[in-house]
């Protein structure tokens, strides 16, 4: 009698053990949390070192991972506490605790009016636009921003060992555009006037058919594009992973040039002459005059050198956006960008994020008509009476830009 109960027991244990483990998994994938049809290869295989690494925490921004797989299903990924109700009773449900325990994968589903707004002509988002393209024969085009992709991925592995967190307030500078699911992460000085412009078209339901009839003072008043910032942490998170991200970059010592030739050397910018200029000539400047002192409206090049160079600068409050380094203003190696333009083909890269948008024809990236455009000769000028000491420590404070985006260190300076 003894003997038979052994093989019953045995059954009862593996049947309660089943339910056991059918129990976990229904309690959680409650049906706010499903998406039909998804595959379970779909989930993102993460560690829980990795997602410390990461920089999850409460309150903190997820960062923003390389798409794996199709983009049919984004996963936004939270951090969670130990299972909290004890020892798993058998092996199967101890497996499952212990996946549980790594990562807990929390699916983001897009309202139906959200998933709608994103197709293009298609019927794919710009994410899925890009990456689905990339599985077929590649064009010239695809295969260099995927070049440049790999180029920022490779640069970050090397000489990134931390990754900080990432808060809220890190993300001002990615503009985004809920209608497109896109995500623009504009750098002054990189034609980001006419970004905006172009993203104002996008997500302005009618209001404005041309970028340039639209004036460039109002292409940067805050309140006419959204920004990554003013969205929850879960929201933020939901873009950073479903969006399709883009920034245009540009030789960084052509930028900086830029900077100072339209903040410095021009009369009308009085607010740039007043907070900055004055102070850099009070310390930079050996016996200023009463004028310059009041009006700090003739700053020279190497005086604005000499101030990024100056410890207390950066001490005292962050570099001004129009010369901060781009890899501060949009964290290329914790936010993953799907396309990365230059300034030297804008034309050719802005028109290929319209296509992958599945913009109207009528929507056209303004052709630059400017004829002052600060050009490397130009940029070789202003770098003539800088030795090669302020040379080489100007450009320590922007290499990584130039690891990050891979341009060459400029033949005109003298650090070799």
């Amino acid at each position: 009698m003894r003997r038979s109960r052994a093989p019953r027991l045995a059954l009862a244990a593996g049947l309660g053990s089943l339910l056991l483990v059918l129990f976990y998994f229904q309690s959680s994938l409650s049906p706010e949390s499903v998406i039909e049809g998804v595959a379970a290869s779909a989930v993102a295989r993460v560690t829980d070192e990795e997602t410390s690494s990461l920089g999850m925490a409460d309150g903190q921004v997820l960062v923003s991972l390389p798409m794996t797989e199709k983009p049919e299903v984004w996963w936004h990924l939270v951090p969670v506490a130990p299972y909290a109700a004890g020892p798993c009773p058998v092996f199967a449900v101890w497996f499952y605790c212990i996946w549980q325990e790594s990562l807990s994968v929390e699916m983001v589903v897009a309202s139906e009016d959200m998933r709608s707004t994103w197709q293009g002509k298609a019927g794919r988002s710009p994410l899925q636009a890009l990456y689905e393209s990339d599985q077929f024969e590649q064009s010239s085009l695809q295969a260099v921003h995927q070049q440049r992709r790999e180029m920022l991925s490779n640069v970050c592995n090397r000489y990134t060992r931390k990754r900080r967190l990432l808060q809220p307030d890190d993300l001002r500078h990615l503009v985004v555009d809920d209608t497109h699911g896109l995500l623009y992460c504009y750098v002054p000085k990189v034609a980001c006037t006419n970004w905006k412009r172009v993203m104002m078209v996008l997500t302005g339901q009618g209001k404005y058919q041309d970028p340039l009839g639209i004036p460039a003072h109002e292409a940067h008043v805050p309140s006419n594009l959204r920004t990554l910032s003013e969205y929850s942490v879960p929201e933020i998170n939901y873009r950073l992973r479903s969006y399709l991200k883009f920034v245009f970059v540009r030789e960084p010592f052509e930028r900086l040039v830029s900077a100072y030739r339209n903040k410095f050397t021009l009369s009308y910018n009085t607010a740039f002459h007043k907070r900055y200029g004055t102070k850099i000539i009070r310390r930079h400047r050996q016996e200023p005059s009463d004028r310059a002192l009041e009006r700090g409206d003739d700053v020279r090049f190497e005086e604005f050198v000499y101030y990024l160079l100056d410890p207390r600068t950066q001490q005292e409050e962050p570099f001004n956006e129009h010369w901060e380094r781009v890899h501060s203003l949009c964290h290329p190696c914790i936010i993953h960008y799907d396309v990365v333009g230059k300034y030297e083909t804008l034309a050719e890269d802005a028109n290929y994020i319209l296509q992958l948008v599945g913009a109207d024809t009528s929507v056209k990236f303004p052709a630059s008509s400017k004829t002052t455009r600060t050009t490397d000769d130009m940029t070789a000028q202003f770098f003539q009476d800088i030795s090669p000491f302020y040379q080489r420590r100007l450009f320590n404070l922007y290499k990584m830009d130039y690891l990050l985006f891979n341009y060459s260190i400029p033949s005109y300076l003298r650090i070799r």
